[in-house]
């Protein structure tokens, strides 16, 4: 993201007789030191502008300048993203949680400002009664029993070595083995590599997660995750079979050719 100079609103000489496009100059300066106040904490460029884009279709459902919304024109911004725009919760709740920022943003850094320039006064619209909570908190996920997870497992494998394309079912098998023993996420196992098994560190080896989930759009948090419960056997048989296989090692990535099957089977295909 490219960032642009951004003009002081402390100067409200060009705002004595404001015109229209002054006041969407006001907008977009205040939208701006938003973006580089979210730049300065860290955020991701694609997190700033998924915030920048909701900001934007908040004022142009609005229809006013931004420091005159109140609660009721959240209330109705919200309702109508999940009426007319039919989007999910976990949509609606993230922008209002944006929304809320970005007020809170405005009113701790430029109340004085804006009050100078027009006169008004700003609020939060996002408000404890329009707030939506967090998605998912009154949602009780209880998992299958361990028994029937290891059936599951134990027919997968089973049924590896006569996949008519064995490296994907290899692959398939072993990137789910990681996520039922280690916990790892789907995107966090597509971009493992040979390297982040750590048999070195710890009593059973850590795999070094360098892609992990982050939080508010502060990009990928990496984490060192204990081989237990049968990691520290399950990667290093796959790391054997990627070794022994017949295709090119350059070609493929480690979590394309890994394998937790007995060695007697390993160079099935």
């Amino acid at each position: 993201m490219g960032l642009a100079a951004v003009r002081s609103i402390g100067s409200a000489e060009r705002f004595k007789d404001p015109s229209p496009q002054a006041m969407e100059e006001l907008e977009q300066e205040l939208i701006d030191q938003y973006a580089l106040a979210a730049v300065g904490a860290g955020l991701t460029d694609s997190h700033i502008a998924q915030e920048r884009s909701t900001v934007f279709e908040f004022l142009r459902f609005l229809g006013r300048p931004l420091w005159s919304a109140g609660p009721a024109d959240a209330d109705r911004f919200l309702a109508h993203q999940r009426r007319e725009r039919g989007n999910a919760r976990s949509t609606v709740q993230s922008k209002a949680w944006t929304l809320a920022r970005f007020y809170e943003f405005v009113i701790d850094r430029y109340q004085g400002d804006i009050h100078t320039l027009t006169g008004a006064v700003v609020v939060q619209p996002v408000d404890e009664f329009n707030r939506p909570v967090k998605v998912g908190r009154d949602t009780v996920r209880v998992p299958p029993p361990e028994a029937d997870v290891a059936v599951l497992f134990d027919a997968w494998r089973d049924a590896v070595p006569s996949a008519r394309k064995y490296l994907p079912a290899a692959r398939d098998y072993f990137a789910a083995s990681l996520w039922r023993r280690a916990g790892l996420r789907i995107t966090e196992t597509v971009r493992l590599d040979i390297r982040d098994w750590r048999p070195d560190l710890g009593e059973h080896g850590r795999l070094h997660v360098r892609f992990g989930k982050g939080s508010m759009g502060r990009g990928p948090k990496p984490r060192m995750v204990p081989a237990i419960n049968s990691v520290d056997w399950t990667v290093p048989a796959s790391v054997d079979a990627r070794r022994s296989c017949p295709i090119r090692r350059e070609s493929w990535t480690w979590v394309r050719h890994a394998v937790d099957l007995p060695r007697s089977t390993k160079n099935k295909r």
